[in-house]
């Protein structure tokens, strides 16, 4: 009987990084420049500065600019992405360091919930039912039971170094993941402000055809990126916070860790 699936974590981490890949040239229109493109399409923002209000003197742009500067020093963050995919609508939860330790969720629409730790050079994955069986359709139904048995709420655990962890590990480095965050030219709109989970922000604004792209900016303390919005044919929300709070991620107890190749133990 075949209880190792080692498709299940490479075929659901290769979806966790697409999404994050999709997500960032989404707002690629607010100064993002993944995707190797570095420049908007749609016509040029009024660049004269406002002045009155949050960044006074300081034009759209230039705010945008600010922003994703001071987000790209942040040494660890807590990035929360909702988006709608291929697959489904998918939620992601990290919470990431430039030390390359992560620890987070991800839900792929009704298919169920994987859960994500990476301590030192070792990965630590771990799936609910509901994800282990929708990613074994097609298997034999003893096959898949077993799994379920063995697997569900479990952690299995590989090294960093495993061409299987490659996905994983691009997410749960920080600088990695911001890599595509650069200052560029832009045609950012100032509007007014608004909250993002109880913190004060700017509003900042780019519409490009049907789509609309805003950037929600902290007004108070450093000027954090809070929530990135895209409205239109893709529709996605990543919001970061918890800005450089110190992250420790612990390996999960010895007793809830199974080893896919020693059933038996």
């Amino acid at each position: 009987m075949r209880t190792h699936h080692p498709f299940l974590e490479s075929s659901v981490m290769r979806l966790l990084a697409r999404t994050t890949v999709n997500t960032l040239c989404a707002v690629t229109l607010l100064g993002l420049a993944a995707c190797g493109t570095g420049t908007s399409s749609a016509p040029k923002a009024d660049s004269s500065a406002k002045d009155a209000g949050p960044f006074a003197g300081m034009s759209g742009p230039e705010i945008a600019n600010k922003a994703i500067t001071t987000t790209k020093k942040a040494k660890s963050m807590t990035v929360a992405v909702d988006t709608t995919t291929d697959e489904g609508k998918v939620s992601a939860h990290l919470a990431t360091s430039t030390s390359g330790n992560c620890a987070g969720t991800m839900s792929i629409g009704p298919a169920g919930t994987m859960g994500i730790r990476k301590v030192g050079d070792t990965v630590y994955t771990q799936f609910d039912e509901a994800l282990l069986r929708e990613q074994s359709k097609g298997e034999p139904a003893e096959d898949v039971d077993a799994a379920v048995e063995m697997l569900a709420g479990h952690w299995m655990k590989s090294a960093a170094s495993d061409p299987d962890s490659k996905d994983m590990l691009e997410l749960c480095d920080l600088g990695t993941l911001l890599k595509g965050f650069e200052a560029n030219d832009n045609a950012a709109q100032r509007g007014g402000e608004t909250t993002v989970d109880g913190k004060r922000a700017l509003r900042l604004t780019e519409k490009d055809g049907e789509d609309t792209y805003t950037m929600l900016v902290a007004t108070e303390g450093e000027p954090y990126i809070l929530q990135l919005d895209a409205k239109g044919k893709d529709p996605m929300t990543m919001k970061l916070s918890e800005f450089d709070k110190p992250l420790v991620v612990e390996a999960p107890a010895v007793k809830d860790i199974v080893d896919p190749e020693k059933p038996n133990g």
